[in-house]
């Protein structure tokens, strides 16, 4: 089970630790701020179809 996963601030390069809800599916993408340096990031979430997840962000 995903409760968590991490993934590396693009503007400040802070590990972001972030709760997965995979109920809402399998790919998703939302924005959100930076915890440590506040500027937006579009989160992106995959969990392909052996299981693995992938998150990764990028600047807004």
């Amino acid at each position: 089970m995903h409760d968590e996963a991490a993934y590396l601030c693009d503007a400040c390069g802070e590990e972001i630790v972030i709760p997965v809800d995979l109920s809402q599916g399998s790919h998703q993408q939302y924005v959100e701020d930076c915890p440590v340096c506040c500027r937006p990031q579009v989160i992106h979430v995959q969990l392909d179809a052996s299981g693995q997840l992938s998150v990764w962000a990028e600047p807004e």
